[in-house]
């Protein structure tokens, strides 16, 4: 099998909302009560342009795309520096053990270094045991030490 990893374009908006769709199913069947993904036009409109929201790379194996990861850039005074945050990283289940989740981390890991970061970042659901899994086997460590937060700020 050959795995490619690229760079994802505005022609990839379908398969990545559709790659969203089904990784949703995957966190509905974990129990997430509320997951979200990107729509296409979602994907169209903050993926590309001058402020772009963020960037995303598409695993490929035969041709075929299976998995994403998109991921932004971002600034952490307490680790001293640039640091890149993934955002969403999926691979359909019949293309995994593949490489291709190993492969767009590495990936990214080789994107965060080129732009002068030091680390990656990632929020993993809690009941999803397999992506846990999967990141200690690449050498993640947990950050016991900060609680993610959030807010939802009303728009006008």
């Amino acid at each position: 099998m050959e795995l490619t990893i690229r760079s994802s374009t505005p022609e990839d908006a379908e398969i990545v909302a559709a790659l969203g769709r089904e990784f949703v199913e995957y966190l509905c069947s974990l129990g997430d009560p509320d997951p979200r993904s990107l729509t296409a036009e979602d994907y169209l409109r903050d993926g590309f342009g001058e402020q772009a929201a963020f960037s995303g790379l598409i695993a490929e194996l035969n041709g075929q795309a299976v998995g994403y990861l998109l991921y932004h850039q971002g600034y952490d005074v307490d680790r001293g520096g640039r640091i890149l945050y993934v955002i969403d990283l999926f691979v359909r289940e019949g293309a995994r053990r593949h490489g291709a989740g190993r492969a767009l981390m590495e990936a990214a890991a080789e994107i965060c270094h080129r732009l002068g970061g030091r680390e990656l970042f990632w929020s993993v659901y809690a009941p999803n045991t397999m992506a846990q899994v999967f990141y200690e086997r690449l050498g993640a460590k947990y950050t016991k030490d900060l609680k993610f937060m959030h807010w939802l700020v009303a728009t006008h």
